[in-house]
């Protein structure tokens, strides 16, 4: 058996703008929270598109 203390998520927006949305925030959010509820750690969300990323933890929103 593994433990797993930390989660990284990932989603794509097919629209090319990597930004993430105010949706992206609150869900993030809200997922952090249910995180530290098993005791684990969100430890980064990423959004992709077809040439760019962004990091929640790189945009200190996480």
């Amino acid at each position: 058996m593994h433990a797993s203390t930390g989660i990284l998520l990932a989603h794509n927006h097919p629209s090319g703008d990597p930004r993430p949305s105010v949706s992206d925030c609150l869900a993030t959010r809200r997922l952090a929270c249910a995180a530290q509820g098993i005791g684990c750690t969100l430890l980064d969300h990423f959004v992709l598109s077809a040439a760019h990323w962004s990091s929640f933890r790189r945009l200190a929103l996480l």
